[in-house]
Formats: structure tokens, C-alpha cells, sequence
């Protein structure tokens, strides 16, 4: 076993897109559990748009990582030793863990899993948060129905590509918007969507009536910025607005870019509705036993897009800013 504990650790606040100076790469002797700890070996770093909030000072559902502290993460990996009653050498388990190689962590803040059911990336992925968010996100806000039109931006992505499978075994039309041909042939071939746009190559609002024209019942929205405001303009009756995640501003240095077309919620008496998922901690059992089934039957596919080496974390984790992935994205530690 190693003595050493490589970490990536925060540097600076990020202005605007994330920068190499922004994080140390730091190593520590190993450390040891205490009463009612585990070590864990990471194996498997979540990498997810969240993060970049994580890194700004200010009021948000979570507080702000600390300049020098490990960068906050969730993880999955392996125990190596354990001084908690319920965990034992060689338990998978998820966390929030950090970019690092090795974790103590309380055994009451993780999550055992059961890696003959689904590989380990898996639960960082559609049995993970991710999956979470978009089956309490789009059932239990967005409530669809057979034959709505539901519309996900971010298709593509981690929690985009679950929302539309899931919008379909409900017997609801999905279309998605995607950026690139290839993330659209993805979405159609691969994951069984209804309609896809390229809001890179065309006109969004005239693709959006060509896909959508009886309105969007449901719009879950991963982006924000333009692609909420065109959305906006096509919602049908009664629509239900779900607003996860907004990505086009993450990295913004100016204001926020809030929606110009709001009054499209009071016409079509719509409901706009944020979320954050840990509000439904309780209900994960629920939502992973459902999406289990679903997995083991075949009706729902999980993607994970795995970059290998913790040292590669900055320029990884700047993919997602620049749709550079497709499915969930990960980071294997030394290769998982």
C-alpha cells in the first residue's frame, strides 16, 4: 500500500472558465481511519457541472469549497480498512469523497453498493446522482403523461439522456437539444428520443415548432441562457418549467442571464419550478430500485464516458464546459 495520498486541492476562486492555476496538486502521508471510519481507495471521480458552483464564494444550497481544500467530488471506490460496524475490507461504496486518491470518510456519510448488480461507474451515474436528479426531477415535478411532448436540453448528458429514456417508458414523446450531428444521432439511435435538435447548426425556435407543434408539456432544463428563453416561447398549456441546471452560465463574469420570454408562463398558466436533488436523499432508494429494473431489463441505457488518471482532472473536468463528453463523465484514479 502506498504511503502517499495525491489530491487536487483549490487554489484560487475561478473567474470566468476554469484555469490550470486555479487548482494544487498536493500529496499527504495516507491517512488513518478513527472510531467510526473508513479509508476508502477511490477508484472512480465524478465529474459534474455542479462542481464549478462549488468553487464560488457565496450563497448557494451547499457552501463554497475552501482555497485549499480538497475539491469537493463525488466518488466510488473501495474499503481498505474500516473502524465502522457496517463496512468492511473490500465494500464498494460512494461518497462525497474529493479529488483525491484516498478518503477518510464517517461510515454514516456512505453509500454501499453492490458492484454484481452494475459496475461501479454506474452508481456515479444513472444509479448515482445523476439518475437521481432526472427521475425525481422530471416525475416528481415534471409529472408527464402519455402523449406530452418532453423537451430536455442537454440530451446528451448525464442527467439529459435519462430524463428522455425516462419520458418514454411514461409513454410521453422526448425531444432533445443537443449540441452537434453526432450527439443527435446518439440521442435518436442510441437512447430511443423521439426528435433531436442541433442548437449549434440551426434556427432553435423554427426547429422547436417543427418538433414540438402542439407546444412542450414539460421543458427540463440543463442550460439555460437562450435555450430556456426559446423554450419558453413554445410551452403549451399548463406546462411545467423544471430548472436543474443552467451551464451556459456557469462561467459567466457578468450577470446572470435570466429569461427575457417569462410571460410565456403567465399566458399558458405554466409553472416554472427549481430544484436542487439532495432534497430527496431520502427517496434515493425508491428512484435506484425503479431504475435498477429498468437497467436489468434493458429499458434504460447508462452511458459513462470515462477519462483515465487523477492528474488529468483540470483539463477533464473542463470538458464539460466545452461539450467535449457524451454520457456521464468520469475520471478513473491511475486507471480504476
Amino acid at each position: 500500500m502506498t504511503a502517499v495520498n495525491h489530491q487536487f486541492r483549490l487554489d484560487a476562486r475561478p473567474v470566468g472558465m476554469l484555469k490550470a492555476s486555479d487548482w494544487e496538486y498536493t500529496e499527504e502521508a495516507l491517512p488513518e481511519p478513527a472510531d467510526g471510519e473508513v479509508l476508502v481507495k477511490i477508484l472512480y471521480i465524478s465529474l459534474d457541472p455542479a462542481m464549478r458552483g462549488w468553487c464560488n464564494e457565496g450563497r448557494s444550497y451547499i457552501p463554497p469549497v475552501g482555497i485549499g481544500d480538497v475539491m469537493r467530488a463525488l466518488a466510488a471506490g473501495e474499503v481498505i480498512a474500516s473502524k465502522h460496524p457496517d463496512f468492511a475490507a473490500g465494500d464498494h461504496v460512494t461518497g462525497l469523497l474529493g479529488v483525491q486518491e484516498y478518503a477518510v470518510a464517517n461510515g454514516a456519510a456512505l453509500v454501499k453498493v453492490d458492484t454484481a448488480l452494475a459496475p461501479l461507474p454506474v452508481y456515479l451515474s444513472t444509479l448515482g446522482m445523476p439518475g437521481m436528479t432526472a427521475y425525481f426531477g422530471l416525475l416528481d415535478i415534471g409529472k408527464p403523461q402519455e402523449g406530452e411532448t418532453v423537451v430536455v436540453s442537454g440530451a446528451a448528458g448525464a442527467v439529459g439522456g435519462v430524463v428522455g429514456q425516462i419520458a418514454k417508458l411514461k409513454g410521453a414523446r422526448a425531444i432533445g437539444i443537443a449540441g452537434g450531428a453526432e450527439k443527435c444521432r446518439y440521442i435518436i439511435e442510441e437512447l430511443g428520443f423521439d426528435g433531436a435538435i442541433d442548437y449549434k447548426a440551426n434556427n432553435l425556435d423554427e426547429d422547436l415548432h417543427r418538433e414540438c407543434p402542439e407546444g412542450i408539456h414539460i421543458y427540463f432544463d440543463n442550460v439555460g441562457g437562450e435555450v430556456l428563453d426559446a423554450a419558453l416561447v413554445r410551452l403549451a398549456r399548463h406546462a411545467r418549467v423544471i430548472i436543474c441546471g443552467a451551464i451556459s452560465q456557469y462561467n459567466a463574469t457578468g450577470p446572470v442571464a435570466g429569461p427575457a420570454n417569462y410571460l410565456s408562463l403567465l399566458v399558458n398558466s405554466a409553472s416554472m419550478t427549481g430544484f436542487v436533488v439532495t432534497d430527496y436523499a431520502s427517496r434515493y432508494g425508491e428512484g435506484a430500485q425503479e431504475m435498477a429494473q429498468w437497467l436489468a431489463a434493458g429499458e434504460l441505457k447508462s452511458r459513462e464516458d470515462i477519462a483515465e488518471g487523477l492528474e488529468l482532472f483540470p483539463e477533464t473536468l473542463d470538458r464539460l464546459f466545452s461539450g467535449g463528453n457524451t454520457g456521464k463523465l468520469v475520471l478513473a484514479v491511475a486507471g480504476g
